[in-house]
């Protein structure tokens, strides 16, 4: 698979004026990240997720080490714009993403900024609109929607900017369950489409269906590898004052019951069956 990202040796230090102090944020971070996967990073506040997320795309400059995104170098002043196109950004709170008083001329606003022509923005802003299922909504005023659909309109003005990345930091901290779904689905119709995805989040259980989970901890990665291999390592996990899927957290109790489920993920069949396995047995 083609590299699409490239973190070589990331330190980002935030600096305290007032204090005239630094504090470590990220420590010596390296990481490839591949064209059309399906990246979760995942760990407590404070443990650096956000502050990666956010040197992907230029938002935050490396205080040493570099980051390279389709080859373009992220502190390069020169080339910020071309980053930008690449890799688009969905924030936490979508308010701080809406910037117009109507639907489509906020998911219009992009494109027009990348100089776009007029008929491409309309055809642009149509088909993102009806990816995030949010067409009937094109002419209504972004406050009058509920949370769940005003990220949704914040991810349209991501996807009609056409970037070949998307970064989802934490997109789903302010939503119900139900709106934390349909981000979700969203966000996997997406990557079936061939866009790279970043998602940042602090939901186990949103990150089951990555490609590759990265967790990080104190500025480190603590841990990266598949879902399974990740995952198998609950005891890694637990220490690290994370909290582990249901589903894995069962496996570990039936194991304690001398059921031999495998670690990691498990199948609901399998799970099922292990049940029924120790139901059988009292």
């Amino acid at each position: 698979m083609e590299k699409i990202i490239t973190i070589d040796n990331l330190i980002f230090e935030y600096a305290h004026s007032e204090e005239h102090s630094r504090q470590l944020a990220l420590n010596d971070v390296n990481l490839d990240i591949y064209a059309g996967s399906f990246t979760a990073i995942i760990g407590k506040n404070g443990s650096g997720k956000s502050t990666l997320a956010k040197n992907l795309n230029g938002l935050l400059i490396p205080t040493s080490g570099v980051v390279y995104v389709d080859g373009y170098d992220t502190a390069d002043d020169d080339t910020i714009w071309e980053i930008r196109q690449r890799a688009g950004m969905v924030f936490q709170n979508p308010d701080n993403q809406l910037v117009s008083s109507i639907v489509e001329d906020d998911v219009a606003f992009g494109p027009e900024n990348l100089g776009v022509e007029p008929a491409e923005i309309r055809r642009r802003v149509d088909k993102a609109l009806e990816d995030v299922n949010m067409g009937k909504y094109k002419n209504k005023a972004p406050h009058l929607l509920s949370g769940g659909q005003k990220q949704r309109i914040a991810i349209a003005g991501v996807v009609a900017m056409k970037p070949d990345i998307i970064i989802f930091d934490e997109p789903t901290a302010m939503l119900d369950p139900k709106g934390r779904k349909e981000i979700m689905k969203i966000i996997a119709e997406l990557h079936e489409e061939g866009i790279t995805v970043i998602l940042i989040t602090h939901f186990m259980e949103e990150v089951i269906d990555a490609d590759r989970v990265i967790i990080m901890h104190d500025g480190n990665v603590l841990l990266d590898g598949t879902p399974e291999e990740v995952f198998s390592k609950a005891d890694i996990i637990k220490g690290a004052n994370l909290e582990v899927p249901l589903m894995v957290e069962l496996g570990d109790r039936l194991r304690a019951q001398g059921i031999p489920v495998p670690k990691g993920i498990i199948k609901e069949e399998e799970m099922v069956k292990a049940i029924c396995q120790l139901k059988s047995q009292n």
